[in-house]
């Protein structure tokens, strides 16, 4: 274990001026925020001490600015819960640059001390609550022991503000940069409010702040996980549905079969960080198989779940001391003591039901359940808590349990005030008895929380007789008296004194056996963690059994037959029809085009849900899938306005595009909704056309659905692009039919707009008018554009493109032999011929414009 380091504690109380230990200067003087400094020299100056040399390079400077012994200033927050969620905010001082961060952590803080091992910072700030002179927190702890090389400082809680967080990246973030930084940012209160703390703390204890818009911030997510904004999370409907915020008609809704508390937890948090694993994946694949083919295993498991309490609560409750205990901090310790007890008797059935688990991931999970682990906790309870005695759940069962819970013998003063409890207990319902022999009832004894005992007799029993004067505190309910009498509260009273000096006389017992079992806590937690996991995968068996899920494939692409929604199949009684996908480095930007109400949402966004399932490590609703490895997914979907921004649909949507384009890259899947609507349809066009030529650059995977059918044209011949759209069946009684089934190309102009025309019975001559000046306009640029130079070469450079694709994926593809050489044989008549025909199409365009007789030409115009 590392030596502790010093802990200083900033209040910034005092008005003078102070040097801590390492040279660094305190000011105490509380400045203006967001005050510009002097322009006639550097907008940074180091401090006079530059940070000690600890003999080995430092990965911050590797990773961020690429220098050594460089000053990095770290504040980390994190929340009060049960499941830890972390804020971070790195501030290099040597190099003008702040990362923010936050991370679902688990309760070890793996990724949290992880990401701070890659940034190695030089200064760690942590609220004053989490260290000396308070008991140190166990995120202060596990930091302490495993960053060496940092000091740790805590500063008050005050300095943590989201509110001066926000105000700071106006101040200090590139202008182009802020709207964006906002947009990743959103719903991240913790990192925002450590950025707030490390500003605050270089300003005031170092004297040094930055010059306005000169400060490079950006958010990072954790290493290893998918990077999922705020924006993305709420349009996709991943957690909460948007309409109702407490439906289930959500991709968690849906994939949430979790057994356990700790079980929805984690599922919550893998939808959120995705993971990018590809080990860690084909395990979680191959749980699931294992489940979905062992019936009994799958059953026996999801059985012994079914037992376990809210672990991770009880845990951290037993690591929880009050500053003043009282009698119900002592109750509900007891309480906590027969909770560990039942569980861990729960896990010895499901180390049991796993006995035949072959995936590599289930034995991990059941080597973690061994007897062998649970043992020393089960000793040590079994040396003071009555082998008889289990966590009750109605009250009167589980005061009894509490007052019975710690052996006899342990303490002759307790055995006498349990011989107080018993007798006083036989005494009420002798009292019972005595009363209905004497007034000749049949009253009931009930036991609640508030009145303790108390008789309730049938309202029938009394018609045509008074009701005894003994029987006091008399309300009726339901055909039903509920009292008391005098002598039953008296007796009330006495089991509640004799219970509490019991629960008084166990405390001491108990407390120290909660003190031995804190040893067995990090144990405990693995069990917990591993019992939280084997849940998620049950659940995941349960869906890929219950819903003809399939397993998927991790490769270079996605591919997916027959995939479907997993929300709207679940929601929707009618069949979902199905939809065959793919999308590759020359496919990465689809533009799927459709009429409205045609399904084109509803595509694009089950590709996006089913991306998300699989790198949670779920099956997911298709036939077959292969995914390729996503690390940024992003979606512009909505179409609100943002009053709490004071903006409309289309500022909306390029703040959110902005963010986009400046994050996204070749390991990004973005699908972007009706992009353009808010403006004016030329603007709108335009816009789109603009960022589908960026999207198309990034090499990231788009699924770009637009009503813009002239964008689809344009982009048509742009290598790594691929039109498709949504069917529709037009009738001849001009009748349409949504079929919502996925073709290939931009839908043909199919005159949407002419045949809803006809439905409202206008005037035919305005209809045929209407018609002809429409062909006529589609004929001119289909001509022009078959005519263009520049449009046979870029027809030629995709065909030429593709061909490379399609002779990569059979090199590594399972045919051989002669089946390949006739493969390859077709394949090249097919690109000479395709080749050939667009060499006709411009040698015709050519003879069609020398002799004026184009469609669309001028006598025909004329």
């Amino acid at each position: 274990m590392a030596t502790p380091r010093p802990s200083t504690s900033y209040s910034y109380a005092s008005t003078s001026r102070t040097s801590d230990q390492n040279g660094y200067s305190t000011s105490a003087s509380l400045p203006t925020y967001g005050r510009r400094p002097s322009t006639a020299g550097p907008s940074i100056t180091r401090p006079s001490t530059a940070r000690p040399s600890s003999g080995r390079r430092s990965r911050a400077g590797s990773i961020i600015g690429g220098g050594d012994a460089q000053q990095i200033i770290c504040a980390v927050s994190e929340a009060r819960g049960i499941s830890p969620t972390v804020g971070l905010a790195f501030v290099n001082i040597s190099t003008g640059e702040a990362v923010l961060s936050q991370i679902c952590d688990s309760q070890f803080y793996v990724r949290t001390l992880n990401k701070l091992q890659i940034f190695d910072p030089t200064e760690i700030l942590i609220i004053s609550t989490a260290g000396p002179p308070n008991p140190k927190s166990k995120m202060y702890q596990l930091i302490e022991e495993n960053i060496p090389g940092a000091r740790i400082i805590t500063i008050d809680r005050k300095y943590w503000s989201e509110t001066a967080g926000l105000e700071f990246i106006d101040q200090f973030a590139f202008s182009e940069d802020v709207q964006a930084i906002k947009v990743a940012i959103g719903g991240n209160y913790f990192a925002t409010c450590c950025f707030a703390a490390a500003l605050k703390y270089i300003d005031l204890a170092m004297s040094l702040t930055f010059a306005f818009h000169s400060l490079r911030i950006k958010y990072q997510p954790s290493e290893g996980t998918m990077m999922i904004d705020l924006s993305t999370i709420q349009s996709l409907e991943l957690i909460q549905n948007i309409q109702n915020s407490k439906s289930k008609d959500c991709l968690f809704g849906v994939m949430n079969e979790t057994l356990t508390p700790m079980g929805s937890r984690l599922l919550r948090s893998n939808i959120l960080q995705p993971s990018t694993q590809k080990d860690v994946l084909n395990q979680r694949y191959d749980a699931v198989h294992d489940f979905t083919i062992k019936e009994d295993m799958f059953y026996q498991t999801r059985l012994a779940l079914k037992s376990t309490h809210d672990v991770e609560k009880l845990l951290t409750s037993l690591i929880v001391l009050p500053t003043q205990p009282d009698i119900r901090y002592s109750e509900q310790s007891i309480n906590n003591v027969m909770m560990l007890k039942s569980f861990v008797q729960s896990v010895g059935p499901l180390f049991e039901a796993l006995a035949g688990a072959q995936s590599e991931m289930l034995v991990k999970i059941r080597e973690n359940c061994r007897p062998d682990i649970i043992n020393p906790t089960m000793k040590l309870i079994k040396q003071v808590i009555n082998e008889d005695v289990t966590y009750q759940k109605t009250p009167l069962d589980l005061r009894n349990q509490r007052t019975y819970a710690v052996k006899s013998g342990v303490s002759g003063l307790l055995d006498v005030a349990r011989q107080t409890f018993k007798e006083a207990t036989e005494d009420v319902h002798q009292h019972v008895t005595d009363i209905n022999q004497r007034f000749e009832m049949q009253a009931e004894t009930r036991y609640e929380n508030a009145r303790h005992y108390y008789l309730r007799l049938y309202e029938s029993d009394f018609d045509g007789r008074a009701i005894p004067n003994i029987l006091i505190n008399r309300y009726k309910k339901k055909g039903f008296i509920e009292c008391q009498t005098m002598d039953l509260m008296k007796l009330n009273q006495r089991i509640q004194d004799s219970h509490l000096e019991v629960v008084s006389m166990s405390d001491k017992t108990i407390q120290e056996l909660i003190e031995n079992l804190r040893g067995e806590i990090p144990s405990l937690y693995q069990v917990c963690e591993s019992i939280a996991l084997l849940d998620v995968l049950a659940a995941f068996g349960h869906l890929a059994t219950s819903s003809e899920y399939c397993r998927p494939e991790l490769t270079d692409c996605i591919g997916i037959k027959s995939g479907r929604h997993p929300v709207r199949e679940k929601v929707h009684q009618q069949k979902f029809v199905p939809n065959d996908i793919y999308a590759s480095q020359q496919s990465r930007l689809q533009i799927i085009t459709g009429c409205n109400m045609s399904g084109k949402s509803t595509y694009i966004r089950s590709v996006a849900l089913m991306t998300v399932m699989a790198q949670v490590g779920s099956f997911v609703p298709a036939a077959y899938a292969s995914f390729s490895l996503i690390h940024q997914l992003f979606a512009r979907v909505s179409m609100d306005d943002s009053i709490e921004a004071n903006v409309s649909t289309f500022a909306s949507e390029m703040r959110e595009m902005a963010f986009i384009l400046r994050n996204i890259d070749k390991h990004s899947f973005a699908i972007i909704d009706e992009l353009g609507r808010g403006t004016s349809s030329r603007d709108g066009l335009a816009i789109a056309l603009s960022i589908a030529e960026a999207l198309v650059e990034s090499k990231a995977l788009v699924f770009f659905a637009t009503h813009f059918r002239e964008l689809a044209q344009i982009m048509s011949e742009r290598p790594g692009v691929v039109n498709l759209h949504l069917a529709v069946d037009m009738s001849e009684d001009n009748t349409m039919t949504m079929l919502y089934r996925v073709g290939e190309g931009f839908v043909k102009e199919e005159h949407y707009g002419l045949a809803l025309a006809r439905v409202v019975d206008l005037p035919p001559q305005i209809l045929e008018v209407a018609e002809k000046v429409s062909k006529m306009l589609d004929a001119q640029a289909a001509a022009k554009k078959k005519s263009s130079k520049a449009f046979a070469l870029a027809r030629r450079r995709k065909l030429v493109l593709g061909l490379k694709e399609t002779l990569k994926q059979a090199e590594s593809g399972p045919m051989e032999g002669k089946s390949l050489l006739s493969w390859l044989r077709r394949l090249q008549d097919e690109f000479v011929r395709r080749m050939d025909q667009i060499e006709n199409d411009v040698e015709s365009s050519d003879s069609d414009a020398g002799t004026g007789e184009e469609d669309g030409g001028p006598e025909e115009t004329s």
